[in-house]
């Protein structure tokens, strides 16, 4: 198979670990005792990332305003939305298997960027941790440009963003529809599952 030219990563559930029943069961065990109020209370909280806390990822809301909203909707106090908040950070750190990835694409001249459902104050957080330059060429957030995965749209401001074409593109994500979005698009795409199962696959591209 002919090498893509650009690898687009995911950040949240690829390049930064990201699970929101483990984030949900630490910060609010009453709200997790079941299997069943587990699912129930992630669902209420993240909408499937398309209602306050996808408003949130696209830039349109501020952390105040989703504290409220989510806090309107639920009945939730607002001194545990703040609470989950203020753990997200511990949360969302790197996954050492796919940033070795990243590094040895780096090192063999294959040309990096991320494509990232991102609220602005979370962009902010990892672009001051982490050396998001040194590890990408170039990088779209969802937050700054006021639209999220998997709405087509974005997919093509991020070719605008990388001077890059659809078919150059080959994107890494953990969420099906963003996968299948991507190749509405013209991308190349693979669903994340591991790092061991994403280097077999890079592999076969001919990318490592």
């Amino acid at each position: 198979m002919t090498a893509t030219r650009r690898v687009v990563f995911d950040f949240g559930g690829v390049v930064f670990r990201w699970r929101p029943r483990a984030l949900v069961q630490h910060v609010w065990p009453h709200r997790a005792e079941t299997e069943e109020q587990l699912q129930q209370t992630v669902q209420d909280l993240f909408q499937s990332y398309q209602g306050d806390w996808g408003r949130f990822d696209q830039g349109l809301i501020s952390e105040s305003t989703l504290i409220e909203d989510v806090c309107a909707r639920t009945g939730w106090a607002r001194a545990e939305m703040q609470q989950l908040l203020d753990a997200v950070p511990d949360e969302l750190i790197p996954q050492p298997g796919v940033v070795e990835l990243v590094v040895q694409l780096k090192n063999s001249g294959v040309p990096l960027s991320f494509l990232s459902n991102m609220p602005a104050p979370l962009a902010a957080l990892l672009k001051r941790c982490y050396p998001l330059g040194d590890w990408f060429e170039t990088g779209v957030f969802s937050s700054d440009e006021k639209l999220c995965k998997p709405d087509a749209r974005i997919f093509d401001r991020a070719v605008q963003r990388f001077h890059a074409q659809a078919g150059g593109c080959l994107l890494v994500d953990d969420h099906p529809i963003n996968v299948e979005a991507a190749r509405a698009s013209g991308w190349e795409a693979i669903l994340f599952t591991s790092s061991e199962a994403l280097q077999g696959q890079l592999r076969e591209r001919g990318l490592l």
